[in-house]
């Protein structure tokens, strides 16, 4: 009988933990039976830190944890692309930073991180376009950003993934799509986000369709879900330090099941092309925000985050993907005898 499609599984590992500390992290994710991990916020013992903001110190540290927990990096974390794209006062907080500056210092760090945690992937996003305005009018500014991004990942042997996020040029697949297919550079691939389209009022419906034109990119993919408390409507801008009614991926509004299905008759061949790129599968990166959710992190807890795992892996088992979490052949290959 053939085997059915496989995916790996991941998560933030910040979500998980109260404090934060990579102690807290690690201890979670061992305990739930996860052997990957995303890196975006931890405290390596000198206070909380985004990756980027990490020592050659704290890079140890946490290289050294990893090992005691059995836990490889899946993808860098990185606020990549969290940045305005234009110099102008629409009335947000975003930061600006001149592009070439940004290149040169950001993404080159976050590219030598890559490399310090052994991990192929990393996470970014599409610039934010001044508010009110709309995405599509900057979308060949964005394609020149994210190309030059690629560039730089493809020479050091990286894969840039733009994750699809609200408020963002890239804030739907369609728009995505269209960048990714501007870009033409193997290093840029496509992170699929069901829950922050639902949260943008996408019904589940017209999230499988952006799901469809997200296809032809699609590098890896964030586990999160939504479920409005009453009737939606489509909505331009989203305050997202509001949004707290994210779900399991069982129980929302996104329709997972109906998204699996379709990846699932993919799953060979783009398991197989992202393999080739050194990268170790498909991955399913758990970013739940089942306590909390906010612009630029979230929060689950040790429990919620276990919660999470055990509903994406109901909604997998459903869709017939297989997975693979930590069982005694693994503790018997650890202790060695």
């Amino acid at each position: 009988m053939a085997q059915n499609a496989q995916v790996t599984l991941s998560g933030f590992g910040d979500e998980a933990a109260n404090q934060k500390t990579a102690v807290q992290q690690f201890a979670a994710f061992a305990a739930i039976g996860l052997q990957y991990y995303s890196l975006r916020f931890i405290d390596a013992g000198d206070g909380i830190k985004n990756v980027m903001k990490l020592s050659k110190a704290e890079i140890q540290t946490i290289r050294h944890l990893e090992n005691e927990y059995g836990l490889n990096v899946a993808s860098i974390g990185s606020p990549i692309g969290k940045v305005k794209l234009l110099d102008i006062d629409d009335g947000t907080k975003n930061a600006y930073v001149p592009f070439k500056k940004y290149l040169d210092k950001e993404v080159k760090k976050a590219c030598d991180l890559a490399h310090a945690f052994e991990t192929k992937l990393v996470r970014g996003f599409s610039f934010y376009h001044p508010k009110g305005t709309d995405p599509w009018k900057h979308v060949p500014q964005v394609v020149d950003q994210l190309g030059q991004i690629a560039e730089m990942c493809l020479r050091s042997d990286l894969t840039f993934g733009v994750e699809l996020e609200a408020n963002l040029v890239g804030q739907n697949g369609e728009i995505l799509a269209d960048i990714h297919r501007q870009v033409k550079n193997s290093a840029l691939v496509l992170i699929f986000d069901a829950g922050n389209l639902t949260c943008q009022g996408y019904t589940a419906a017209e999230v499988l369709e952006q799901f469809r034109l997200m296809k032809a990119g699609l590098g890896w993919m964030h586990i999160k879900d939504y479920r409005h408390p009453e009737a939606s409507k489509r909505q331009a801008h989203i305050d997202e330090e509001t949004l707290k009614h994210f779900v399991p991926a069982d129980i929302g509004d996104s329709g997972h099941e109906m998204i699996f299905k379709e990846l699932r008759e993919m799953l060979p061949k783009l398991d197989a092309k992202l393999r080739r790129r050194g990268i170790p599968g498909f991955i399913m990166d758990l970013e739940p925000h089942v306590k909390a959710g906010g612009q630029y992190g979230g929060f689950s807890g040790p429990d919620g985050l276990g919660v999470a795992l055990r509903s994406l892996c109901r909604v997998l088992d459903f869709s017939k993907i297989d997975y693979h979490i930590r069982d005694f052949d693994d503790i018997v290959a650890d202790r060695g005898f």
